[in-house]
C-alpha cells in the first residue's frame, strides 16, 4: 500500500550503489585503491546526511558477488580495506545509534573479516537510530535463490505446504525482510542500471542515476536527489486519484 502523503517526502529507506572509485582515480592518474579510500570517506557523508534528514535506512552495495572476478591483487586490498573500515568505524557507529549488518554471502569472506563483522553486529545491535546494511558479497539473484531454498527446506521436511508459497512468503526470507522496501534507490558514477542489486526489494523503488562519482559525493547531491523523489507520485498500480492526486476542476482540463 503507498505512504501517507506526509512521509511520502523523505525515504524511509535509501539504497544506493556506491559507483565511480575506480575512474575516480584513473582521471587522477592514480591507482584504483586511491579511489577506494576516496569512496570510503563518501560513505561517511552519505551516512552523516541519512542521520540529518531522518532517513531510518541505508543500504549500501559494497561489493558484489560478481567482484570476487576482480584482479586478486584489488580484491586483496579492498578486503584489507574493508577489514580497516570495520575496525575504525564501528565505535563511532554505535556512539551515534547506528545499527550495522550486513547481507551477501558471508561465508567467502576470511575468517578475520567474519568474526569483525560479527562484532560490529553485536555492539551495534539495539540502536535504532539508523539502520545501516551493508552488501557484501552480495547479489540479487543468489539472495532469492536462498530464500528459495529456505522455503524447500521447510517442504521436504513436511512442515509447509507448497501450495501456500506466496510473494509474502517468499518476501519474508530475503535479506531485510524486516526493513521497508527501499522508497529510493540512488546510482552514482553514470550507469543507468541496478547490477543484480536487491532485485527483489527494488519492485516498486524510485530510481535516481547521476554522473557524480561516488568520491564525490557530497549533501547537495544527495539533496537534489530527494528533491527529485518528493516531487514524484508513487502510485504502487493504482491510479493518481486513488493515491490521493488532486482532482482537475472542469477549466483546468
Amino acid at each position: 500500500m503507498p505512504p501517507d502523503t506526509a512521509s511520502a517526502l523523505i525515504p524511509r529507506h535509501l539504497a544506493v550503489i556506491m559507483d565511480g572509485n575506480g575512474r575516480w582515480a584513473q582521471r587522477r592518474r592514480r591507482p584504483r585503491m586511491i579511489g577506494h579510500r576516496a569512496g570510503a570517506r563518501a560513505v561517511d557523508v552519505c551516512i552523516d546526511f541519512c542521520l540529518e534528514a531522518g532517513i531510518e535506512a541505508l543500504t549500501l552495495f559494497a561489493f558484489s558477488s560478481e567482484n570476487w572476478g576482480r584482479p586478486e591483487e584489488e580484491v586483496g586490498a579492498l578486503m584489507k580495506l574493508f577489514l580497516g573500515a570495520l575496525e575504525r568505524e564501528v565505535d563511532e557507529l554505535d556512539r551515534r545509534g547506528v545499527r550495522v549488518r550486513f547481507i551477501g554471502e558471508r561465508e567467502r569472506f576470511a575468517e578475520a573479516i567474519r568474526a569483525r563483522m560479527d562484532a560490529a553486529e553485536t555492539q551495534t545491535a539495539n540502536n535504532t537510530r539508523l539502520q545501516l546494511s551493508i552488501a557484501a558479497s552480495y547479489g540479487g539473484r543468489w539472495d532469492i535463490a536462498q530464500a528459495a531454498r529456505s522455503l524447500a527446506r521447510d517442504v521436504a521436511a513436511g512442515r509447509l505446504d507448497p501450495e501456500t508459497i506466496d510473494e509474502a512468503m517468499l518476501g519474508a526470507r530475503v535479506a531485510l525482510a524486516d526493513l521497508p522496501p527501499p522508497d529510493l534507490f540512488i546510482r552514482t558514477g553514470g550507469d543507468t542500471r541496478v547490477s543484480n542489486f536487491l532485485l527483489w526489494q527494488l519492485a516498486y523503488t524510485e530510481l535516481w542515476f547521476t554522473e557524480t562519482l561516488w568520491p564525490d559525493l557530497d549533501a547537495a547531491t544527495l539533496r537534489r536527489a530527494l528533491d527529485d523523489y518528493a516531487s514524484r507520485e508513487r502510485r504502487f498500480g493504482l491510479t493518481g486519484e486513488q493515491v490521493g492526486r488532486p482532482q482537475l476542476r472542469e477549466n483546468d482540463e
